[in-house]
């Protein structure tokens, strides 16, 4: 307090002209040490966590370390000009951004900066980084369906509105791809999406730009970029900032997707960040209040009732396991918070099932609730077939010689596996997901090479898309399979397949 005391007289000389925060030893701290862009600082009795304070050289912090003799605090700017012995003040206000309907189409940092190279966001609406979840009373269940244009997850682990789905898996699985095809799905939607990059590398980050421009996606999409090369400081309230973006179109009655990408190198930020402020290691040298970190990120995702607007937030978080270990500590951690994970195999994404979504180890807790009558139709015997297939065929390569029906069980759940393959960056309507899904489970393929399938998939579409128009639009609009729309889909089927073996024959 003797050493605040000395600069007292002369920090209210500099801030004479500001009317802000009355100027007394209290509300006065001075830096104790600068390490990688964290700030110890002695002083600021009266300040509260996520405060800001500012510097002499008039960068910013936000507080997020309070302990009895000082506060630790993180730089939201460059910390080389910040030295021990600087003065500090607070400035009254809580970490917010700047939030409005130009964020559409834009590349921006955590802070709201363009890193587009367009102009900076105006605007007089700020909403703070950190906002408290939605209470029960405020959201109503998840119901309506967020169709990603993956068969395999529409049809299996369906995704509702409102509802938080993990999106697990190694290094190199395609946890990204089956996150940037749900965005690309939204094309003719009424869903805004938000990619957040977290500690990614820049050309990724880039190439993920592109690929929505090329797709026109990027008009109804913002992308949050807190990349490897950036302070991890930035890194750590990325998340954040973009929730706090996702939150305002909630507030406008919007639905919001959002995608975390990753969680993992988040976890890996907040990990420096808290060493770095002497805080006591647990297990995997995370700090105690990881889990907290996560959770109270994910909980801000939820579908409000009518009464407050009907918005919602779509959370799809991506964690990156090592040696497909699930049970490690940041992923059970997540695990337990979402609704549900979409579980990707290295050795099925080797073997070429693609996307390599493992269906016996991925769950979607809200369940056939968020789908649709038409996907509820044909996907539950699509569930059985498969559920079928994985344990008859562990049995059968020790057993030469099986029965006509296991034969016939393991025939269909080969070509449903084939007919749940999907090329990347192509996502499917809900109405040729329907078409395609219904072939396989009503044992139309049953008899054509497994090979073929493929073939079988690209010539059905492009019939239905020519002669066919009509039966998509139908199941567009009405969302069903009535029996009516199942005797005109039986013989366009039947033709294809027809002509698919007389080839083979031939």
């Amino acid at each position: 307090m003797k050493q605040i005391n000395q600069y007292v007289d002369n920090v209210k000389k500099q801030l004479s002209s500001v009317k802000k925060t009355p100027v007394t030893p209290e509300t006065i701290g001075v830096v104790d040490e600068v390490k990688d862009g964290i700030v110890t600082i002695r002083g600021l009795q009266s300040i509260g966590y996520g405060d800001l304070i500012v510097f002499e050289n008039n960068e910013q912090a936000m507080v997020i370390d309070m302990l009895e003799d000082s506060v630790g605090a993180i730089v939201l700017g460059n910390y080389l000009g910040i030295t021990a012995g600087q003065l500090v003040r607070p400035t009254g206000k809580t970490l917010s951004i700047p939030v409005s309907d130009q964020l559409l189409g834009r590349v921006i940092d955590p802070l709201v900066r363009p890193v587009d190279g367009l102009q900076p966001i105006k605007t007089d609406t700020y909403y703070f980084i950190e906002r408290s979840a939605p209470g029960i009373v405020q959201r109503q269940s998840v119901s309506v369906p967020l169709q990603t244009g993956t068969k395999a997850i529409d049809a299996l682990i369906p995704i509702g509105r409102g509802q938080r789905e993990l999106i697990i898996g190694d290094r190199g699985t395609g946890k990204t791809t089956l996150a940037i095809d749900a965005i690309l799905n939204q094309t003719k939607g009424d869903v805004i999406c938000i990619y957040c990059a977290i500690g990614q590398k820049n050309s990724k980050v880039a190439s993920v730009v592109n690929l929505l421009k090329k797709n026109n996606a990027i008009d109804y999409t913002i992308v949050v970029k807190a990349s490897a090369s950036d302070p991890v400081t930035l890194q750590y309230i990325a998340p954040y900032s973009a929730t706090a973006m996702a939150e305002y179109f909630m507030d406008k009655e919007k639905d919001v997707l959002i995608i975390y990408d990753d969680l993992s190198k988040h976890a890996w930020a907040y990990r420096q960040i808290s060493l770095v402020l002497r805080r006591p290691a647990g297990r995997e040298a995370y700090p105690g209040d990881v889990f907290y970190l996560h959770s109270r990120l994910l909980e801000r995702s939820a579908r409000l009732n009518d009464k407050n607007g009907g918005g919602s937030i779509t959370s799809l978080p991506i964690i990156e396991t090592l040696e497909n270990d699930v049970s490690a500590y940041i992923p059970t951690n997540v695990i337990s918070i979402t609704d549900g994970q979409i579980y990707l195999e290295a050795d099925l994404f080797n073997a070429g099932i693609r996307p390599a979504i493992n269906v016996g180890r991925s769950v979607s807790r809200v369940g056939s609730a968020a789908q649709t009558k038409a996907m509820k139709q044909v996907a539950g015997k699509l569930k059985l077939d498969l559920a079928q297939y994985r344990e008859l065929s562990a049995f059968s390569q020790f057993e030469s010689d099986l029965d006509e029906e296991t034969k016939k069980l393991l025939n269909r759940g080969a070509k449903v596996t084939q007919i749940l393959k999907q090329k990347q960056n192509h996502p499917y309507t809900l109405s040729t997901q329907v078409a395609v899904i219904w072939a396989a489970t009503k044992g139309y393929l049953d008899d054509l090479a497994i090979d073929k399938i493929t073939l079988f998939e690209q010539n059905y579409l492009q019939d239905l898309q020519t002669r066919g128009k009509a039966l998509l639009v139908e199941i567009e609009k009405e969302k069903k399979v009535s029996e009516a729309l199942e005797k005109k889909l039986e013989p366009i089927v039947k033709e294809n397949v027809a002509e698919l073996m007389q080839e083979e024959k031939a």
